[in-house]
């Protein structure tokens, strides 16, 4: 009987034992098919995102001219070497240098457009093609790696302020460049494919537009969409008030920095206010461009919605599957 009772302990022993091996055994088998399924979630994504990207650049032809506005114009920075500017050709999309109209951009053209300097190399290059009138204007860095501090916002509202909507810009470069002196090349492109010229105090106080959004971005530490979103909101006040005073663009641009809680030294502020008092001296009416000012705003505030977003995507996955496995531990338990 006593045999008999230890026999009894030791395979109730066994069991217990056996249970703990079989719960973590459980967990352990749990835990490794939650590893696989994020793993899988996370490559359906990648491969769904490359299909995507494939169904839209698929296809290769290049568009029929549009006789109306004549054809596409491809601008190339003078300072490319012959292979740069055939890897820039690609990069653009031209496989047929019949169905283009291709100039290049000079130091000479800094000159002319925003009273820059003659000197300076120019690499940034663009495509022009012009659209019918509601199309809006669509800008395409296709090198975003190497334009470092103009996002495609940045330029559509540099080129509003100059006069140049309704077209699709692509702009590419082979090597890194900050972006601006690709303004100088659409204003060529634009001037050479319309048959009708900029005015030039409007495309020199829009390159001052680009650097000064360009410097507030890195001096004042604020992120790039966040200076987008300030000034075409600031140039859909004016066009609704219509100010016609300098205070009255004060008081703007002041309403806009509390609405959107940006802080700006009383320097910049000041360069700000000077600007937009320079756009309304030289009647630069953004009336016009009201639904292309809202596309742009609609797109930036997004973005912005979507990186905050973004910021706990990772603990909310993270989160989630550790729910989950709780609770299928507890259904074990």
């Amino acid at each position: 009987m006593l045999v008999h009772d230890e026999y009894y302990v030791l395979k109730k022993s066994d069991i217990r034992f056996l249970n703990e091996k079989g719960r973590v055994g459980s967990e352990m088998i749990l835990m490794r098919m939650m590893k696989w399924i994020m793993i899988a979630t996370v490559l359906t994504f990648v491969l769904n995102l490359g299909n995507s990207a494939i169904a839209s650049n698929g296809n290769n032809d290049e568009e029929s001219i549009n006789e109306k506005f004549g054809m596409p114009i491809i601008v190339y920075g003078a300072a490319l070497s012959p292979a740069q500017k055939e890897e820039v050709r690609k990069l653009l999309g031209v496989k047929d240098t019949s169905k283009v109209k291709e100039i290049t951009v000079s130091g000479e053209d800094l000159v002319t457009y925003i009273k820059g300097d003659r000197n300076a190399n120019m690499y940034s290059s663009a495509k022009i093609t012009r659209k019918e009138s509601g199309e809006g204007l669509v800008i395409n860095q296709v090198t975003p790696e190497n334009i470092t501090e103009v996002t495609d916002e940045m330029y559509a509202n540099a080129l509003l302020t100059a006069g140049i909507q309704d077209a699709v810009v692509d702009v590419a470069s082979p090597v890194k460049v900050s972006g601006h002196s690709a303004l100088v090349g659409i204003y060529k492109a634009y001037d050479e494919g319309n048959g009708a010229e900029l005015n030039k105090e409007h495309t020199e106080v829009a390159n001052e537009e680009l650097s000064l959004a360009t410097n507030l971005a890195k001096k004042e530490g604020l992120d790039p969409d966040k200076v987008t979103e300030l000034l075409t909101e600031i140039k859909k006040e004016i066009a609704s008030q219509k100010p016609v005073t300098k205070e009255e663009i004060e008081q703007i641009i002041n309403e806009k920095l509390n609405t959107l809680e940006i802080q700006l030294s009383p320097q910049d502020r000041q360069l700000l206010i000077d600007l937009f008092e320079k756009m309304r001296s030289l009647n630069i009416n953004f009336d016009n461009v009201q639904s292309q000012l809202e596309t742009i705003s609609k797109d930036i505030k997004q973005r912005i919605e979507e990186a905050v977003g973004d910021k706990g995507f990772l603990q909310a996955i993270s989160d989630f599957f550790k729910n989950l496995v709780d609770s299928i531990k507890a259904i074990f338990s």
